[in-house]
Order: structure tokens, then C-alpha cells, then sequence
């Protein structure tokens, strides 16, 4: 059984002071007596935010500062998408957390501060489902519509090709910068929001199912995907990719129990 103190550092590590995403329960005696913690490993780790994302309405798929960029067709028809508020993780999942929460680590190398990767769509759902049990929190995979709003900035967007810049090697590791390695989560320069890495280092697991088609016939209020599809989606690029497909409206998709090496997530906590 994990020890009370421990699940009080993570919760301080995760930054989820707010309240929205907490329980409807008691809270706890704050003069009880609690128990130490066999060690403290949450003291140290980077990954200590949530980025609150307010709701609004944006434009999803292959807007104007995208088409020079040759978007695919499956970012067509652009179309208006309104989401509600939301918290995401300002990096993405890292090796160190994924470790502790899960009790081994897939990735290779193993480098704590980087983000976790080999882990399939059906291993970040286990992982979710250990954190909240530990966090007693709703921690959840993004929606793809979710991944995008906050990639172009949600209410303060600037437009940009990429998350957060015109010039992919402010904000990504790509094919270009990265010597072909997952980088140091928070290295390069955050978007509009402070969210960084939704551009290269690892593609991110969405909890949409892929379909080329889907923007056709979309619902514009917090979509969640079709009902099923040729695989899972996946967003963002990876250190292996070009810039193509770094761009904020690019989709990609995997099979849901597929781990590449270039594939990790981040965490939404929904309001």
C-alpha cells in the first residue's frame, strides 16, 4: 500500500492543487498522524504542472497558415470545434513518473527527465488507471480535439504552423536537431499557453479512433472520435519525423496496442 505522504508529494508534484478535478469525498484530518514515506523520489522530479486550458471555440484541421504546408486530406474540411475547459500537462509523461507509477520502465535509453516512450495506446490507459487510483484524481488521455486546441494556444493563439512558433527548431526535437534521440522534456521554448513538446520529441496517443473522414461529419461540441476506426490517433510528430508532420493540424494513427519507440502522451484532467 503506498504511504500517505507519498501520495501527497505526487499530488504536489502533478501540480493538481486545484479542486476541479478532485473527488466529492471528506477531506483528511490535516493534524492526523501520517507515515513516512519509504523515499521521497517526487521531490525531485520535473514533471510538477498542470496547465489549466480554458474552453472556447477554434478552427480544427487545415486552416490558412497550414495550407502552404501541403496539409494531408484527412485535415479537411477545416471546421469550428468548441471544447471545454480543461488541464494538461505542461510536458509530456516522463520516464521518471511512468517508473514509479508503473514499476518498470520500457523506454530506451533509460533517461529519468525524458519522456516515456515503447508504451502502446493500452499501456497509457493501465498507467492512468494506477495514477488515479493512487491520486485519487481523473487523469486522462486527451481527445484529439483537446491535443490540437491546446497545441495552437487554445484562446490565445497566435496562428502559428507549428506549437508555439513559425520556426520548428524553437520549439521541437525533429529529424533535423534531434541526433535522432528524445530529449530532456521542457528544452525548447513552450507555446502560447506554456504547454512544451507538442511538436516532435515523442508523437503523443490521442483516445480518438482514426478516421481519414471524420472532419466531414464531426460533432462540433467536445468531440470524442468515431466509434471505431483503422487505428488510434496520434499527434504532434517525434524526433524521427520531418516538419510536416510536426504542424498542429497533422494526424497520424497506430494500432492501440502498437509500442514505438517514438510514442509516449501527456495527461488531460477535464473540469
Amino acid at each position: 500500500m503506498k504511504k500517505i505522504k507519498f501520495i501527497s508529494l505526487l499530488i504536489m508534484a502533478l501540480g493538481m492543487s486545484f479542486t476541479s478535478c478532485e473527488k466529492d469525498e471528506p477531506k483528511d484530518d490535516p493534524n492526523a498522524p501520517t507515515e513516512e514515506a519509504d523515499f521521497d523520489i517526487f521531490e525531485e522530479i520535473s514533471y510538477d504542472e498542470m496547465v489549466f486550458v480554458k474552453g472556447g471555440t477554434f478552427t480544427m484541421g487545415a486552416t490558412e497558415e497550414q495550407i502552404p504546408e501541403a496539409p494531408k486530406d484527412d485535415e479537411f474540411p477545416a471546421h469550428e470545434v468548441t471544447v471545454g475547459d480543461f488541464y494538461i500537462g505542461k510536458y509530456e509523461v516522463t520516464q521518471e513518473l511512468w517508473e514509479y507509477v508503473m514499476g518498470y520502465n520500457p523506454s530506451f535509453p533509460q533517461m529519468a527527465k525524458h519522456p516515456v516512450e515503447s508504451v502502446s495506446l493500452m499501456d497509457c490507459v493501465d498507467f492512468v488507471a494506477n495514477l488515479n487510483s493512487l491520486t485519487g484524481k481523473h487523469f486522462d488521455i486527451p481527445t484529439e480535439a483537446e491535443w490540437e486546441y491546446a497545441a495552437r494556444g487554445g484562446n490565445m493563439s497566435k496562428g502559428y504552423i507549428y506549437s508555439g512558433s513559425n520556426i520548428l527548431d524553437d520549439v521541437a526535437w525533429y529529424e533535423r536537431n534531434s541526433s535522432y534521440n528524445a530529449h530532456h522534456v521542457g528544452t525548447k521554448a513552450p507555446n502560447e499557453l506554456g504547454i512544451y513538446d507538442m511538436n516532435g520529441n515523442v508523437a503523443e496517443w490521442c483516445s480518438d479512433w482514426y478516421d481519414e473522414n471524420y472532419y466531414a461529419s464531426s460533432p462540433t461540441v467536445n468531440p470524442t472520435g468515431p466509434k471505431t476506426g483503422l487505428g488510434v490517433v496520434c499527434r504532434g510528430g517525434t524526433y524521427v519525423y520531418g516538419k510536416w508532420t510536426c504542424r498542429v493540424s497533422s494526424r497520424d494513427f497506430a494500432n492501440a496496442d502498437e509500442r514505438w519507440n517514438n510514442f509516449g502522451f501527456r495527461l488531460v484532467c477535464r473540469k
